[in-house]
């Protein structure tokens, strides 16, 4: 292989990594948050989710795009001719539309609530538990989408392609 090819997947690996990180370990600081009951620290914790997401998620997806598909032009893999680089596209495509569509919309109106709830029992726990499950369960599938992608990248399996 060459050595762009090479170097075009250490970045496309990188990013990758980042990516995955970062979203994971936003499950895992709301949770925590969550199990405070505290709105002020509920509220900070969705802030510094959100302002993560702007600095690592959003640039990590574009990392992982022009790594992904700058290795495979230079690797002569045919992007949609290859089952498991198709498939993984489609996993992180269903990832991306969890998150841009229902995670991040949920995130911020639990960061508002949450917010607005400072004052001592002014704070909507049923609403925010709703959200919450919610954004828990569309906060998996933009998690676990990109996962299985990552499974398919390294197994490479003889998948479908166009």
């Amino acid at each position: 292989m060459s050595p762009a090819y090479l170097w075009l997947k250490v970045a496309h690996l990188i990013a990758v990594v980042l990516f995955l990180g970062n979203i994971t370990t936003g499950l895992f600081w709301k949770a925590h948050a969550d199990r405070s009951g505290d709105p002020r620290i509920i509220a900070h914790t969705l802030e510094g989710i959100i302002r993560s997401d702007r600095w690592f998620t959003v640039p990590g997806v574009l990392a992982i795009l022009a790594g992904g598909f700058g290795a495979a032009a230079t690797g002569g893999f045919p992007i949609l001719g290859t089952g498991w680089i198709l498939w993984s596209i489609v996993l992180f495509s269903i990832s991306g539309l969890a998150f841009g569509f229902r995670v991040v919309p949920l995130q911020n109106r639990m960061a508002a609530l949450a917010r607005a709830g400072s004052d001592p029992g002014g704070f909507d726990h049923p609403t925010y538990q709703a959200w919450s499950r919610s954004w828990e369960i569309w906060g998996g599938i933009a998690l676990l989408a990109p996962f299985a992608a990552l499974g398919l990248m390294v197994l490479k399996p003889d998948l479908p392609a166009l």
